[in-house]
């Protein structure tokens, strides 16, 4: 009999915790994939001091994975949400200096692809997606980083639920956080909240040179960045400091968001750096009274766009309240069900089926 996804959270579900209820009714089981005979998940515990007293725990739900039939490997990671406490920055590190000369475009050790979520105007809800997307595909088992390389206004501590700052212990090396089985380091995680970042474009160069290679990222099959809105320093670093392996293009169907799209697009054009594909954001909204769909934004015209350029329409994703109260409280929507995390989900199974995640 092969495994399935329904047998093997039932063996999980009969997983007691030490302070009572089950690995499924706590809903800790993260990520859970099933490739042939191959099972990997991810257990995410409520903080770090209770994720150190679950090894028994994690040990039991492999054991009881390994016993199903049809289970030939098991891989169960245990984490916590918002990763291991973390002391201010130690040793004398700083983020923010002048670049450092770089003999040629190189990704960090242990990153097999990068890919740039991008958008030609602020506001199209480029940092959901890129969060979103980030955790649909670690609940596709891939191995996920996030770089919020929004230096200005970094957004993704909030919207992936962490309140922490990361570390540097020996003053060289920053161990990134890790929630919701992905890897996450932003500059906000660096700084105190509400304290601003006023920089020239040098400092704000050398600061993404900091992010990419002085992050201790471990092994990725893939990191994703949340740029900053626009066509400047920090995208023409990025796509000239790394071996960038495409962008995905962001926008809203109205023709106002279309024209700055368009000029994300030519940058990259520019850059020699391949657009993999577009996508449609707030596409459709479906009241919840009475299950009218409108679309608020137009319809379409990131579709067009697509067709005329040859590359594909990635997904077009729903203007839902249920989005944004999910980024507000830290838990990206595709962790959930629903046609949001579905539309996430579609996405995510396209980007690892095409091999570009």
């Amino acid at each position: 009999m092969p495994a399935t996804r329904d047998r093997i959270l039932d063996a999980l579900s009969r997983i007691a915790l030490p302070d009572g209820g089950d690995l499924v009714s706590r809903d800790m089981v993260r990520a859970l994939t099933v490739e042939g005979g191959t099972v990997r998940f991810v257990i995410e515990a409520p903080d770090a001091g209770q994720a150190a007293r679950m090894e028994p725990a994690r040990a039991a739900a492999q054991a009881a994975v390994e016993a199903l039939e049809g289970v030939e490997a098991v891989s169960a990671v245990l984490t916590a949400h918002g990763g291991a406490p973390k002391a201010p920055p130690q040793g004398g590190l700083k983020i923010g200096r002048h670049p450092t000369a770089q003999a040629g475009p190189e990704n960090p050790a242990g990153i097999d692809r990068i890919l740039a979520v991008a958008s030609g105007k602020g506001g199209v809800g480029k940092s959901t997606v890129a969060s979103n997307l980030a955790v649909a595909l670690a609940r596709q088992g891939r191995r996920v980083g996030l770089l919020d390389a929004d230096i200005y206004g970094p957004s993704q501590p909030r919207m992936m639920g962490i309140s922490r700052r990361a570390a540097s212990p020996d003053g060289k090396t920053i161990e990134p956080i890790v929630a919701h089985g992905v890897t996450m380091m932003s500059i906000g995680l660096m700084m105190e909240e509400g304290q601003a970042v006023v920089w020239r474009g040098p400092m704000l160069m050398g600061a993404l040179q900091q992010l990419l290679t002085q992050v201790n990222w471990g092994q990725l099959d893939v990191l994703i960045v949340d740029l900053p809105p626009g066509t400047g320093d920090v995208q023409l670093t990025l796509c000239q400091r790394t071996k960038l392996n495409g962008a995905l293009v962001v926008s809203t169907p109205q023709d106002v968001a279309l024209l700055d799209a368009r000029k994300a697009i030519d940058m990259f054009a520019k850059l020699k750096t391949p657009v993999l594909g577009l996508i449609e954001n707030m596409s459709t909204y479906v009241c919840p009274n009475c299950g009218h769909e409108a679309h608020l934004f137009g319809h379409g015209g990131v579709a067009a766009e697509a067709e005329k350029m040859g590359v594909p329409l990635l997904g077009a994703l729903p203007l839902a309240l249920e989005v944004r109260e999910a980024g507000d409280a830290g838990r990206p929507v595709a962790l959930g069900e629903g046609p949001a995390a579905d539309a996430y989900a579609h996405i995510a199974t396209r980007l690892v089926g095409g091999g570009m995640a």
